[in-house]
């Protein structure tokens, strides 16, 4: 286990007493846990008492101080509580029909652009580190990839690799598929040539990567799924029910006995997790 999504709506002294044990059992078996939350703003919280308290479609019409100041202050949150990594900001271009709607920061991709980089330095300023999601872009999509299966002709790239540029610590790729950037139409999770050619490659993305998650229903019914999104790049495999996310580590423990390349493929994430964790200071 690399860390922990914590889903749901939290109380401060819950999400305290909650991270205090869940570090203190990582550090048990000297394996320090990362602690993921949504804090991406509005009614996309699970601390709701914390910053952002506006949607990012309302901070994409304010100055760019506005952001880094509430960005700031949700840094300061979730560190005191404990929390690790936000899964924020959403880098998505919104457009038309988009189903992401005021998660995105607009239709302007320059300002999308502008918006996701002050949010991601004033985060990372306070030790949070920030995720870049959904690359390479839901912004287009009329139908949530949590729910449906869903694939674009078009995307817009500019606002990744402007968080890329920023030094973003982790990027999301979505569970959609892209033929213009993948002609076999693979789900970006388990695309190499999006994964490792376009973002690591192209865009010199050498961070955490990380999937959307993997208990929807397009990845839950692809075979191997732990095991291929590794041999795409992917390092960090996300799932939001516990019953899931064991039935995918015994499935990934059964693919690794049994091929050296997912041996290979799983060393190698871990070895890019943990250096996440060292600059989190997240030690035991």
């Amino acid at each position: 286990m690399g860390g922990v999504i914590l889903v749901g709506r939290w109380t401060p002294s819950e999400m305290a007493a909650t991270t205090q044990q869940l570090h203190a059992a990582g550090c048990a078996i000297g394996r320090p846990l990362l602690l993921l939350v949504d804090q991406e703003g509005g009614s996309t919280r699970r601390l709701p008492w914390a910053a952002p308290a506006q949607d990012a479609g309302t901070l994409g019409r304010t100055s760019l101080a506005h952001t880094r100041s509430e960005a700031t202050a949700t840094a300061a949150a979730l560190r005191a509580v404990g929390i690790d990594v936000d899964l924020a900001p959403v880098a998505d271009t919104l457009g038309p029909g988009g189903f992401l709607g005021k998660r995105s920061f607009g239709t302007d991709p320059a300002k999308v652009g502008n918006h996701v980089v002050a949010f991601i330095s004033a985060l990372q300023a306070g030790r949070i580190a920030a995720t870049a999601k959904h690359f390479p872009g839901l912004g287009a999509a009329k139908l949530n990839t949590d729910d449906h299966a869903v694939s674009l002709t078009a995307t817009e790239l500019s606002p990744f690799r402007r968080a890329i540029g920023a030094g973003v610590k982790l990027v999301m790729v979505s569970n959609a598929s892209y033929p213009a950037l993948d002609s076999a139409g693979t789900p970006a999770a388990f695309s190499r040539p999006i994964v490792t050619d376009l973002l690591r490659g192209q865009f010199g993305f050498n961070g955490v990567v990380v999937t959307d998650a993997l208990d929807a229903p397009t990845p839950a019914h692809t075979p191997h799924a732990p095991a291929r999104a590794l041999a795409a790049g992917v390092d960090l495999l996300l799932y939001t029910s516990g019953a899931a996310a064991h039935r995918g580590y015994v499935q990934l423990a059964a693919d690794a006995k049994a091929s050296s390349a997912v041996r290979a493929n799983v060393a190698r994430a871990v070895a890019s997790i943990r250096a996440l964790k060292r600059w989190l200071g997240r030690g035991c």
